[in-house]
């Protein structure tokens, strides 16, 4: 069976990339350059020509500041593109593997975790057109995984930790406190998806799902466990209010998302994000 990746070249993708030599599959890795999802003849020619059965889309526009000046871009990324993969996949009767958000819900007043058919509330142009893009996939009709996830790292690309660990040796640092979520290795992340798909799981099993680490924690906590496991003990990080770093987005508060059902259809133990960040930091040495 051939599997597309695409934005393989992004976090959760490079890590895909990794486990797709062990596969019983066969897995093509696109980015942009080699395939762009906004041009809907393209994005059909390449899944019917290569007899794509499962698409995993880790694609997108992530830029969250960027996306207020440019929605447009972040629209035709995070939801035309969206669209055109999943009418070739309906086309060729196969399964998108769709990669969204906790800005889905944005600014919503929400003190628990968050469940999957819990009310959109978008704040922001990047939470809008990820759902959008979440809409398109189910507007087509096609069979579908959609996972949201919050709080992405990884040895790959940019992200909080990777700059965590270049600017806490070199200055004192201001991180906020609130704003509650859980981070997510994208190397876990990886690991289900690529056990779903080799256990053939997604055929029974469509739907929406949350994923990311286990535990809570403000974006200050996790400044400070960065430090205290990559041995950076001569950093003050300082806890500070959203209203200090001035933004047109409105960030989610509270992006703790609910995995109950992930973990229950899948059967799977997700770790601890202090687990993982010690995973990911052993592999950055």
């Amino acid at each position: 069976m051939n599997i597309l990746v695409t934005g393989a070249n992004g976090q959760l993708g490079s890590h895909l990339r990794l486990l797709g030599p062990s596969s019983q599959h066969n897995y093509l890795f696109t980015d942009v350059d080699e395939l762009d999802i906004t041009r809907s003849d393209v994005v059909m020619n390449y899944v019917l020509t290569n007899d794509i059965k499962v698409v995993v889309n880790c694609g997108a526009y992530t830029n969250v500041d960027r996306a207020e000046t440019d929605e447009s871009t972040a629209e035709l990324i995070n939801a035309v593109g969206v669209r055109n993969l999943a009418e070739a996949v309906k086309a060729n009767r196969g399964t998108l593997v769709h990669i969204s958000s906790d800005y889905v819900f944005g600014g919503a007043n929400y003190n628990t975790p968050i469940v999957e058919n819990a009310p959109f509330n978008p704040t922001g142009a990047y939470g809008r057109t990820k759902l959008h893009g979440e809409e398109a996939v189910y507007t087509v009709g096609c069979r579908h995984l959609v996972i949201r996830t919050a709080w992405m790292y990884s040895e790959f690309g940019n992200n909080f930790v990777k700059t965590m660990l270049r600017i806490l040796p070199e200055r004192e640092c201001k991180v906020v406190f609130d704003q509650v979520g859980t981070p997510t290795y994208a190397g876990d992340l990886a690991e289900v998806i690529f056990n779903i798909i080799e256990n053939d799981l997604y055929l029974a099993h469509e739907g929406v799902y949350h994923y990311s680490n286990e535990g809570v924690c403000s974006w200050y906590d996790f400044a400070v466990e960065i430090a205290r496991q990559a041995g950076i003990d001569n950093c003050h990080i300082k806890p500070c209010h959203s209203n200090e770093f001035p933004s047109n987005v409105i960030r989610p508060p509270f992006s703790v998302l609910d995995k109950t059902k992930i973990k229950n259809t899948f059967g799977i133990t997700i770790p601890h994000w202090t687990e993982s960040l010690g995973v990911m930091l052993s592999k950055m040495k």
